[in-house]
């Protein structure tokens, strides 16, 4: 079985040649490269990741295009995209030419990005994104999910993955899931999917994590292992990969084994069009 995370990050420190913006902490105070993630990945046995460039680094994918390069076998990205470029369409349109390129990634739970999704401010992003076949990872808040369903009503070609199961960093356990029924609506449309991503990070037990299992089964029946990807967020971690696989694979007995191909890497290479050897 293949075995693909849908989302890890990579980064370098904050220095002057390289500055951060001032948005957020990283997930570890001591970054975590390329070299650290194959070493992971070999010991956990996954076969791919898409990176995600992190927030914190603000728009740029050049550490995530530097591991491509390097190991194209292995390697993808969901790149960041500067939304205040003055050739930001233009960008757009090229976007999947770039080196492992699959698609955009936005974090629109927190300022600056959030006010543009809850505002109506993005018309132009979302006809740009769906002209291109560029598919878009967002993370969003579960009560912006209606938001969410009108968008892709009206761009019926455009890609859209929901990450975390529109669960941000902040909320835990139960509480996380207060609003799930406005992501589960999402089902209807087939050109959403969720990242089952960084549940450990979400729990308030330890593993299994059992209190959440039921919202992990009614995400699958409203979905469908096609449109549901794991994926872990593996520096928010705080259990090891392996675990965060057997999570999956190993303790959600209502998963078969075809299930199980989808959703531990078949489906995001499907959805994202990451050619299977």
């Amino acid at each position: 079985m293949l075995i693909v995370d849908s989302q890890v990050h990579i980064w370098a420190a904050s220095t002057p040649e390289r500055p951060w913006p001032a948005r957020h902490a990283p997930h570890r105070p001591v970054p975590f490269t390329m070299d650290d993630l194959l070493k992971e990945m070999q010991t956990a046995g996954v076969d791919r990741t898409i990176i995600v460039p992190p927030s914190w680094e603000g728009e740029r994918n050049d550490l995530a295009i530097a591991a491509v390069k390097a190991h194209p076998d292995k390697f993808a990205i969901m790149g960041r995209l500067d939304m205040a470029a003055p050739d930001v369409c233009e960008r757009i349109a090229s976007w999947r030419t770039r080196p492992g390129m699959l698609g955009i990634r936005f974090t629109f739970h927190m300022p600056p990005f959030e006010p543009m999704l809850v505002n109506g401010e993005l018309e132009w992003l979302w006809t740009a994104a769906e002209a291109a076949g560029v598919p878009l990872m967002i993370l969003i808040h579960q009560k912006h999910a209606p938001l969410v369903d009108r968008i892709a009503e009206q761009h019926p070609a455009l890609k859209i993955i929901i990450d975390h199961l529109a669960v941000p960093p902040g909320p835990k356990g139960v509480d996380a899931f207060t609003d799930i029924k406005q992501l589960l609506a999402l089902a209807a449309r087939p050109n959403i999917a969720v990242k089952a991503s960084g549940i450990p990070a979400i729990a308030t037990d330890a593993y299994p994590y059992r209190a959440l299992h039921p919202y992990l089964r009614e995400v699958f029946a409203a979905f469908g292992a096609q449109r549901v990807f794991w994926g872990t967020d593996l520096t928010r971690l705080p259990c090891t990969y392996r675990q965060a696989q057997t999570l999956f694979t190993e303790e959600l007995p209502w998963l078969s084994a075809t299930d199980l191909e989808w959703t531990m890497g078949r489906g995001v290479c499907a959805w994202l069009g990451w050619k299977i050897a």
